[in-house]
């Protein structure tokens, strides 16, 4: 074993030979940190007696060229949504526009009035760039943007509420992915919880009986992720209005998913609060996410009564909070388009997929498998099959749209290996496993992206083995 050892080269030593010039195309620090982690790997190897004798220069050299490519390969990566769920936070919720994509291009590209007042010639207000068309899209007197909902609700809790208690049904406690929880947030922005209620029945009275002197504000989360049904009861947002006013205390309501309007379009409805629709009730401030429901980049959106927002701007929060030119970009570019309705369900990625007919993704799914079957014979057993798939991101949560996909029965190759395998590609491609198949839905690929589909597929299934 040690004469072994003793074979293995230097790294100073391989960076100095010739015969290693191969290595020269990768910045030097770059190889000499893979070249290093695969001499490590061949020392732990021969110690074991995995290895009986040191590889040839040029199997050394591969590896490292392997490793210092996959080091140089940028970690955010495009990958195929095949899962059905349309706003996947795991993988990134809401594509963009291509129209939006093209403003955060411009904005990226130089410099932007992000902060300057162009008619004045002074300092100006980031917020200002979306805060028109907010307005006119929603009827809120003001508008803040913050980098996400999380983010909005802290802000509004904590400069609104700071050492008050915050009244708040207890059955819109809620958990969020990540461990986002309500009464957490708050404990953190500085308000008080006051709950009340029980966990499934909430009256108007039991908030009118909790308020009192140190009363902050009145709050309502929308349980966006789940929904409680059966013997249930809740105090609406236009009864929620109508008793802050009363009392000379602001209501808040976190409605989270972002949906500015009624998508109707065959979508069920679910009670998914809108927007405008609660604007129009009298509540005070709301706070919503801009990657979900609404189509955009990640951002927290908070409208309402222009002196409660201008309070929020001016909270020390607001600056660690607030988002970059690229967000703002993205969010005017999003927003613009729903000025034409028509136009934004046509070019709105999300809107697209939630809205397409399940005819057109059966079309889909044919042209995927007779391609699969001519491409990749015999390797797997192709069918095009019904599926259902779902909003996700927090919105819609009872809501199942029909769906057409493609399932894959491998003939060589178990479905966990082929499924890790689609995981490996250049262009991963995700799906799910149900009843030992590998199902692909339709729903939430691209039409452009059909090809790579299809290529990533038959690169996968390849040989079978």
């Amino acid at each position: 074993m040690n004469e072994l050892l003793k074979k293995i080269p230097k790294v100073d030593d391989v960076l100095k030979d010739e015969k290693w010039g191969a290595l020269a195309a990768y910045p030097p620090a770059v190889a000499k940190d893979a070249l290093r982690g695969v001499l490590d790997d061949l020392r732990s190897a021969i110690k074991k007696g995995t290895v009986t004798e040191v590889p040839e220069v040029g199997a050394i050299i591969g590896e490292t060229k392997k490793r210092a490519t996959g080091s140089l390969a940028p970690a955010l990566r495009w990958v195929i949504n095949g899962t059905g769920v349309v706003i996947h936070t795991n993988l990134g919720r809401s594509p963009l526009a291509p129209s939006v994509i093209d403003r955060v291009a411009a904005a990226a590209a130089g410099y932007s009035n992000l902060e300057y007042n162009l008619e004045a010639g002074t300092r100006g207000d980031r917020h200002q760039h979306c805060l028109s068309i907010i307005s006119r899209l929603t009827g809120a007197e003001g508008a803040l943007i913050v980098n996400n909902n999380a983010a909005a609700v802290l802000l509004a809790l904590n400069t609104l509420a700071e050492g008050k208690e915050v009244i708040i049904a207890r059955g819109e406690l809620i958990e969020i992915g990540g461990s986002f929880r309500i009464p957490e947030v708050m404990r953190k922005s500085g308000a008080i919880l006051r709950e009340v209620g029980t966990t499934n029945r909430t009256f108007l009275g039991d908030y009118e009986a909790a308020i009192g002197s140190n009363t902050g504000l009145i709050m309502k989360a929308h349980t966006s992720n789940y929904r409680i049904k059966g013997f249930v009861h809740e105090a609406g947002s236009d009864e929620l209005a109508d008793l802050a006013l009363k009392a000379n205390v602001p209501f808040f309501f976190d409605i989270g998913s972002g949906l500015l309007s009624s998508l109707g379009g065959g979508i069920p409805d679910s009670g998914e609060p809108s927007i405008t629709g609660e604007m129009k009730k009298g509540v005070d401030v709301i706070s919503f996410s801009g990657d979900k429901l609404l189509g955009g980049p990640q951002a927290g959106v908070i409208v309402g009564r222009r002196d409660l927002v201008d309070a929020m701007k001016k909270n020390p929060l607001a600056r660690a909070l607030r988002p970059d030119k690229l967000t703002l970009a993205a969010l005017e570019a999003t927003l613009l388009l729903y000025l034409d309705r028509d136009r934004a369900e046509k070019e709105v990625p999300i809107l697209r997929m939630l809205l397409q007919d399940p005819g057109i993704l059966k079309s889909r799914a044919s042209r995927v498998g007779r391609a699969l079957r001519k491409e990749a014979p015999g390797n797997a057993a192709v069918e095009v099959v019904s599926l259902t798939s779902e909003a996700g991101g927090g919105s819609f949560p009872d809501v199942y749209l029909p769906s057409f996909g493609i399932a894959l029965q491998p003939a060589a190759i178990t479905v966990e290996k082929l499924e890790a395998r689609m995981r490996a590609l250049d262009v991963p491609i995700i799906g799910r496993i149900e009843k030992d198949r590998l199902l692909i839905d339709m729903r939430t690929i691209r039409e452009e992206e059909e090809h790579e589909l299809i290529a990533g597929l038959r690169a996968a299934l390849a040989d079978g083995k």
